[in-house]
C-alpha cells in the first residue's frame, strides 16, 4: 500500500522554535534559525526513515470561518514571535526546492486542509499519516488514516483507531470532538463546559454518546453537574463547532503532485549556505567535498609552485583550496626545517597549528607542525614517528615558539600549547586565539574553524573526514597517512587561522572587547593548560565503597517504592512513573502532560509533589542516586589516564554565552554540592601524594555584584558591615533585629535573594519555597521595598538592553539579546531575564578568571610548587605542599579578594583537608 504524509507546518515550526528557546540557533547574520533547522530536520527524518510515496505540507492561510463565527477564537494567543514570522518564507522556499507542495486554502486552517486530503486519500486506499503534535487530529483517525505524533524527547507515536480509543476510553475517534467540546481548549480559546475536565468528559460521552445527546438528556444529570451543563449549552455547541476539523475544504487530491521527487540540490545548497547549515547540508545533500589531490612539494622552499596555486573554475558558493591561489610547502628534512626557522626569525607574527594522533592533548603525539606568516602561504613540517627524531625537529623551532617578541596566532591555541609542552616547549609572548576572539565578539555563535572560515572568509576548508574517514572504529590516525596527503590540510589550517586573525582583530575594536580579550581570555589560556596537564587524583577505593553503599540504598528504595505502589514497574521510565503516580495513585487532580499525552514526571514536577505522597520522595532519591552512580561514581575511574594516573578534565573557555568556564570529561560543574550524596563524590577527589587539598570560594559573589551594580544602600551596608546577608535581608523585610531572625526566615530570605535577582516569578518563588502565591507576591514586594535600587537596576538593565541590543558585564563582555523587543511576551521575557542575569553572571565569571590569572602568575614569580587543579563556579581548588601551606593561602586570598574593586568587599571562604569534601 502506498503511503502519504501530511505535515502540519505551523505546529511543527512552533514546536521547533520553542524547543530551542533557551539556546536558540543564531547565525552570523543574526537570524534565529531554530524553527527552520528543527522543521527541516523533521522533514528529512520523515523522508529518509519512512520513505513516503507522497508528501505535502499544510499551512494556515488568513482568518478562517471559525474567527467569523467566534471572534474570540485564538484571540488570547500572544503575537507570533518575529523569528517565526521571518522563518516561514524561508521554510516555504526550502519546500519549493524539495519540490514538496505547499497546501493551503483561503479561510481554512491547516487542520481542515489535512483533514480533507486525508479522507480523500484513505478512500483511494492510500495509507495516510498526519504529522502533528496537535491532539485535535485524533477525530480524523479511521481506516487508513493515522496520527504520526512527535514524542517528547524524540521519536514518534503512530496512533490509529485502537490507540485513540484506548487513550481516551471512547468508542470511536469521532468522539474526540465531543470531548473537546466539553473540556474546551485554552490554546484555541473556546470555552467548553466550565468545571469539566478530561475524566468527567470521557464519563459523560461514554454514557450519552455525544454532546447533542447529553444536552437532550441533561435532566438525567444530578446536582451541580446538571447545573454546569445547563448553564453551558450554547458554549458546548459553539465549542463543538470550533473543535470540528472540516473535511470538505474545496480542494482536490492530486496524488501525482504530491509524489515525492528528487530535490533541487543546487537551490537547497544555496539556501543552506545562506543559513549556515553546514552539517544539515552535508547530511541532506551528501555533498562532502572530495579530497583535493596531493600537491607535489618543491625543493626550493620559497619558490612559487606552478601547480600548487592553480585556480579551478569549479562553480561553488564557497572558495576552497581548489579555487584560491596558494603556496603550501611540505618540509620533510631538517635542513629545510632550519631554513624555515631562520625565515620565521625575521617575522613579528607566526600562525601555528599542530597535527597529532589524538584529540586529547595529554596523549597526543605530533605528526606535523604547521606555520603561516602571510595569507595564502603556509608550511607543513612532517614529524617522524620516532620520539627522539621528533624532538630534534621540535627543537629546531623551539627558539621561535619561545621567542616572546613574536605574536603567536592559533585556533584553539590551548590545544597546541599543551601538545608542545609534551615536547618540552612552552609558548612564550602574546598569543591571539581566533576561537576566543570570535567568542568575545559573538558569544552565541559557533567558534570552530570550519564555521569561521565559511562565515568570515566565505571559504570551505578541507574537512578532516576527507583524510582519515568518518568517525568510528575504521577511522584512521593522521600518523597512518603519507605526509604528501596531509600537508595541504595542515598548511591550510595555519593559513586560514592567520586570515581569520586579520578579520577578527578589527572586530574586537568595533565591539569594545579588546581589553576583555587581551587582559582576561588570552592570559587565561596557559593557566587552564597547566591545570589540565596537572589533572586531579581520584581515590578509587573510596569510589568503590561509595558505589556499594549507593547501590544498596537504591535496592532498598526500589523495594519501598514497589511496596507503596502496590506493583513493580520500571522506576527509570518516566512513562511508567507517571502511570503509577497519576493513573493509579491519583496524587494530583490535573497532572501536566506532554504534547504526546504522557504524564510529566521531571524533577521540577516531582519536587512540587514531594509532600503529596511518600513514594515521590523515594522516587526522587532513587533517581538522584542512579544519576550520581552513572555520571560520577562508576564513570570517574574509567576516565583516569593510564599514563598519569590522574583525571584530566577539559576546561571549555568558549562554550557558555555568559562567559563562565565549563568542563567536560568529566563535567565537574554539575556535582551536587548541597546534598549529602553529592558530598560523597567530592570526598573522592584528593590532593597529590603528601600534599593537602585547599579550597577557596567567593562568598555570595552574585549578591555582592548586584550591590555594586545597583548601588542599593541597604545591600551595600549589609556587606560592608560584614553581616550575614540573608539574615540581614530577613531582618529588613520582617522589621526585626537580626538576632531575632529564625532559621526559617533566613532560609526564606536566602531563596528570595538568589531567586529575585535572577527574575524569578511569583509562581516560581512560591513553588521553590513551598508557599502560596499571595505569600510569595508579598515577599517579593517586601524585598523590593527593602532594596529599592535593586528593582531600579533590573528595570535599567532591561531598558539598556532594549536600547543597545545587548547586556554587558563590568568588563565589557556582551550578551546579545535580539528578542528583547519581541512582541511575544514569552520570548521577550527570556531576553529580559537574561538582560538582568548576564551582567551579574558574566561579571562573576570574569572576576574569577582574573583571580586565576593573578594566582598563577604569583605562583610562577615566587616559584611555588603547589598547583591550582580545579575551578568550579566560584571556587578554586589546589594541591598544596605542606611547607607552602601558609604562603599559598596568603597568595590565594590576596589575589581572589583583590581581583576587582567593588563598592563592597570581595570575601573568600577557605578550607583545608585531605580531600575536596574536607576542604570545602
Amino acid at each position: 500500500m502506498s503511503k502519504l504524509f501530511l505535515l502540519d507546518a505551523y505546529a511543527l515550526i512552533f514546536r521547533s522554535y520553542y524547543a530551542l528557546i533557551r539556546a536558540p540557533r543564531i547565525n552570523s547574520k543574526g537570524l534565529n534559525t531554530s524553527a527552520i533547522l528543527g522543521f527541516v530536520n523533521t522533514l528529512h527524518e520523515i523522508i529518509t526513515k519512512e520513505r513516503p510515496d507522497y508528501l505535502g505540507v499544510a499551512f494556515d492561510h488568513g482568518k478562517t470561518f471559525r474567527h467569523e463565527a467566534f471572534p474570540a477564537y485564538k484571540a488570547q494567543r500572544q503575537e507570533t514571535p518575529e523569528d517565526i514570522t521571518q522563518s516561514v518564507p524561508i521554510i516555504k522556499e526550502i519546500l519549493r526546492a524539495f519540490h514538496i507542495p505547499i497546501l493551503q486554502a483561503d479561510g481554512f486552517e491547516a487542520d481542515d486542509v489535512i483533514g480533507t486530503l486525508a479522507i480523500k486519500a484513505a478512500e483511494k486506499n492510500v495509507e495516510t499519516y498526519m504529522l502533528t503534535p496537535d491532539k485535535d487530529y485524533g477525530q480524523l483517525i479511521r481506516k487508513n488514516v493515522f496520527m504520526y505524533r512527535p514524542r517528547h524527547g524524540g521519536g514518534y507515536d503512530v496512533i490509529g483507531e485502537h490507540e485513540i480509543a484506548e487513550k481516551y476510553g471512547i468508542s470511536t475517534p469521532a468522539q474526540v470532538i465531543d470531548l473537546l467540546a466539553l473540556m474546551g481548549d485554552s490554546a484555541d480559546n473556546f470555552p467548553g463546559c466550565p468545571g469539566i475536565g478530561e475524566k468527567t468528559a470521557v464519563k459523560l460521552i461514554n454514557e450519552f454518546g455525544s454532546t447533542e445527546s447529553l444536552i437532550l438528556h441533561v435532566d438525567q444529570l444530578k446536582g451541580k453537574m446538571r447545573e454546569k451543563v445547563e448553564n453551558a449549552v450554547e458554549d458546548i455547541k459553539m465549542s463543538k463547532f470550533l473543535a470540528t476539523i472540516r473535511t470538505d475544504v474545496p480542494m482536490e487530491l492530486h496524488l501525482d503532485e504530491l509524489k515525492l521527487q528528487s530535490p533541487d540540490e543546487e537551490k537547497l545548497g544555496e539556501i543552506f549556505a545562506e543559513l549556515e547549515f553546514k552539517t544539515l547540508a552535508n547530511k541532506i545533500l551528501n555533498k562532502a567535498e572530495q579530497k583535493p589531490k596531493s600537491i607535489n612539494p618543491q625543493l626550493d622552499l620559497f619558490a612559487v609552485n606552478p601547480t600548487d596555486g592553480q585556480v579551478s573554475s569549479e562553480n561553488t558558493s564557497f572558495e576552497s583550496i581548489k579555487t584560491v591561489k596558494h603556496d603550501y610547502k611540505l618540509i620533510d628534512n631538517q635542513d629545510e626545517a632550519r631554513k624555515l626557522c631562520d625565515f620565521f626569525r625575521t617575522k613579528q607574527v607566526l600562525s601555528l597549528d599542530t597535527e597529532t594522533t589524538s584529540l586529547s592533548p595529554i596523549d597526543a603525539e605530533l605528526v606535523g607542525l604547521c606555520f603561516a606568516v602571510e595569507a595564502h602561504q603556509a608550511f607543513y613540517v612532517a614529524i617522524p614517528n620516532d620520539r627522539e627524531e621528533a624532538l630534534q625537529y621540535v627543537n629546531i623551532f623551539k627558539p621561535i615558539y619561545e621567542d616572546p617578541s613574536i605574536l603567536k596566532i592559533g585556533q584553539n591555541i590551548k590545544y597546541d600549547y599543551m601538545v608542545l609542552m609534551n615536547y618540552g616547549v612552552t609558548l612564550q609572548g602574546k598569543m591571539f586565539d581566533t576561537m576566543l576572539a570570535h567568542y568575545v565578539v559573538q558569544p552565541e555563535l559557533h567558534h570552530n574553524m570550519d564555521y569561521l572560515a565559511e562565515t568570515l572568509l566565505h571559504y570551505k576548508t578541507i574537512h578532516i573526514d576527507e583524510l582519515i574517514g568518518p568517525h568510528g572504529k575504521h577511522q584512521k590516525s593522521m600518523r597512518e597517512l603519507d605526509p604528501k596527503d596531509v600537508y595541504a590540510y595542515g598548511a591550510e589550517d595555519a593559513d586560514i587561522t592567520l586570515q581569520l586573525k586579520n578579520v577578527l582583530e578589527p572586530k574586537l575594536k568595533e565591539t569594545g572587547t579588546e581589553d576583555l580579550f587581551w587582559n582576561i581570555e588570552m592570559p587565561l589560556v596557559p593557566v587552564l593548560a597547566d591545570m589540565e596537564r596537572q589533572g586531579v587524583r581520584i581515590d578509587t577505593a573510596a569510589l568503590r565503597e561509595t558505589s556499594v553503599i549507593f547501590t544498596e540504598r537504591m535496592n532498598l528504595l526500589e523495594q519501598h517504592i514497589y511496596a507503596k505502589a502496590g506493583e513493580t514497574f520500571n522506576i527509570s521510565s518516566p512513562k511508567q512513573v507517571g502511570e503509577v503516580l497519576f493513573g493509579k495513585l491519583n496524587i494530583m487532580e490535573k497532572p501536566k502532560r506532554t504534547k504526546t499525552g504522557q504524564y510529566v514526571t521531571n524533577e521540577e514536577v516531582l519536587q512540587s509533589l514531594r509532600t503529596k505522597h511518600p513514594i515521590v520522595a523515594d522516587i526522587l532519591d532513587y533517581r538522584g542516586l542512579k544519576k550520581l552512580l552513572g555520571t560520577y561514581v562508576d564513570a570517574l575511574p574509567k576516565l583516569i589516564n593510564k599514563r598519569t594516573g590522574h583525571i584530566h578534565t577539559s576546561f571549555n573557555q568558549a562554550l557558555t554565552s555568559t562567559g563562565r568556564l565549563s568542563s567536560s570529561d568529566p563535567n565537574l560543574q554539575n556535582i551536587p554540592v548541597r546534598s549529602e550524596d553529592g558530598k560523597e563524590i567530592r570526598k573522592c577527589f584528593i590532593a597529590e601524594q603528601d600534599c593537602l587539598f585547599f579550597s577557596a570560594d567567593y562568598s555570595q559573589i552574585e549578591l555582592r555584584i548586584m550591590a555594586h551594580l545597583s548601588e542599593d544602600a541597604n545591600m551595600i551596608e549589609a556587606f560592608r558591615e560584614g553581616f550575614d546577608i540573608h539574615a540581614a535581608t530577613a531582618a529588613k523585610i520582617k522589621h526585626k533585629k537580626m538576632e531575632d531572625v529564625s532559621a526559617a526566615e533566613r532560609k526564606q530570605a536566602k531563596q528570595a535573594n538568589f531567586g529575585i535577582i535572577y527574575g524569578i516569578t511569583t509562581y516560581g518563588l512560591a513553588q521553590r519555597m513551598g508557599i502560596d502565591n499571595n505569600e510569595a507576591r508579598k515577599l517579593i514586594e517586601d524585598y523590593f521595598a527593602t532594596f529599592p535600587k535593586v528593582r531600579a537596576f533590573m528595570e535599567q538593565a532591561k531598558e539598556q538592553a532594549r536600547r543597545k541590543g545587548y547586556a554587558e558585564t563590568l568588563f565589557g563582555r556582551r550578551r546579545y539579546l535580539p528578542d528583547i523587543l519581541s512582541k511575544n511576551g514569552t520570548v521577550r521575557g527570556f531576553a529580559e531575564r537574561n538582560a538582568i542575569n548576564a551582567p551579574i553572571q558574566g561579571s562573576e565569571a570574569d572576576i574569577i578568571k582574573l583571580a586565576m590569572i593573578r594566582i598563577w602568575r604569583r605562583f610562577k614569580a615566587e616559584n611555588i610548587r603547589s598547583k591550582m587543579i580545579l575551578q568550579v563556579h566560584d571556587e578554586l581548588n589546589f594541591s598544596v605542599y605542606p611547607d607552602e601551606k601558609e604562603r599559598v593561602e596568603q597568595i590565594v586570598l590576596e589575589e581572589m579578594q583583590g581581583a576587582y574593586t567593588l563598592k563592597v568587599p570581595l570575601t573568600v571562604d577557605a578550607g583545608w583537608g585531605k580531600n575536596w569534601l574536607e576542604a570545602h
